[in-house]
């Protein structure tokens, strides 16, 4: 009898937790550097999407340190948060974070970067396709001509994500002979500063000898437009993404050619939503759009991909309508520019 007031006390109190009015949850999230400008759009989305359910959130940043995002997520799960959602400073580094929190039963999404784990839901954009479309613009402004990669951090499996899809659009014109890559990079930390420096090395090396350069976020633009400008280059083909309000008044001034916009909106509301669902006790499985997906080192994930959007001079006033960018910002410097800058 005992026994069965033990189990029957147990049942209670299992299905009183599973019940458990959102209010009662927290949900942690770990930023690789907070100090980029989109992560502070993301950052607002997904605590709007957590108010919105009544769940607190907290948060670190580890200001581009794997051994301190490690020490940030330990103090995350020692404050009880009932979910994580991490971006990833370095993706093999992350491993013992994820199992931490496995320990503990608390749910891990990958937030826009690859976190090559299972027990890990994948939330990110379509980053093949970002850099198809990357190649696509910089090629259809520069058909022909002497090309430079400059990717992403080599910590980040995005990068090659990225550079894959660059590839896929490219191979044509580099085995005709119409283009030729003379220069190629990662970032280390994604960091303009870095891919500035890379990209005045590939001008000193080829003395100046660029016509395009695919540039794999906004910010690596940002430091490859710095470097043509010292050497009066500005305006050559310069692709980018993420559509930093900075990086869409460059495609409005014509110092850059593309940003693919990954509305981060979106993506912060997303995983908002998901980690509501994931602390509540839902399956990975059962996440709406979840889809069954293989990693390029076989590992099969429960993921949600969302959709891009190259912005150019042809189409600025889609972040304008969106209200994504005031059109001051776009347009600041701008004269005689594309619509809505004219």
């Amino acid at each position: 009898m005992k026994f069965l007031k033990l189990l029957a006390a147990s049942i209670v109190a299992t299905m009183m937790a599973a019940v458990a009015p959102a209010s009662a949850l927290t949900v942690g999230v770990s930023w690789s550097n907070f100090q980029e400008e989109r992560w502070k759009t993301d950052e607002a989305a997904i605590v709007a999407a957590l108010e919105a359910a009544g769940v607190e959130y907290i948060s670190a940043d580890a200001q581009s340190s794997a051994s301190k995002q490690l020490s940030d997520i330990e103090s995350l799960i020692a404050q009880g948060v009932d979910a994580l959602i991490i971006l990833a400073q370095d993706a093999q580094a992350i491993g013992p974070a994820v199992q931490a929190a496995a320990d503990e039963g608390i749910p891990v999404i990958a937030y826009d970067r690859l976190i090559e784990d299972s027990r890990a839901f994948y939330l990110t954009f379509d980053n093949v396709e970002v850099g198809r479309m990357q190649a696509r613009a910089v090629l259809e402004a520069a058909p022909s001509g002497r090309y430079v990669m400059i990717k992403g951090s080599p910590t980040d499996p995005n990068a090659d994500f990225l550079r894959g899809g660059q590839q896929e659009v490219l191979q044509e014109a580099i085995d005709s002979g119409a283009i030729e890559i003379v220069g190629e990079a990662y970032t280390d930390g994604w960091l303009p500063a870095n891919a500035q420096r890379n990209m005045e090395q590939i001008l000193t090396a080829t003395d100046n000898g660029v016509d395009a350069v695919v540039a794999s976020n906004d910010g690596t633009a940002g430091g490859v437009v710095a470097a043509l400008t010292a050497q009066g280059m500005e305006g050559i083909p310069v692709s980018g993404q993420d559509g930093d309000h900075a990086a869409l008044n460059r495609v409005a001034l014509g110092t850059q050619t593309v940003s693919v916009w990954k509305d981060a909106r979106e993506l912060g509301r997303a995983a908002g939503e998901i980690a509501v669902a994931l602390a509540g006790g839902a399956a990975m499985s059962d996440v709406e759009g979840a889809i069954e997906w293989t990693s390029p080192g076989g590992t099969t994930m429960s993921s949600v991909f969302l959709a891009p959007q190259p912005i150019t001079a042809d189409n600025l006033s889609l972040v304008v309508d969106a209200g994504w960018i005031e059109l001051d910002a776009l347009c600041q410097g701008v004269s005689n520019g594309p619509a809505p800058c004219n």
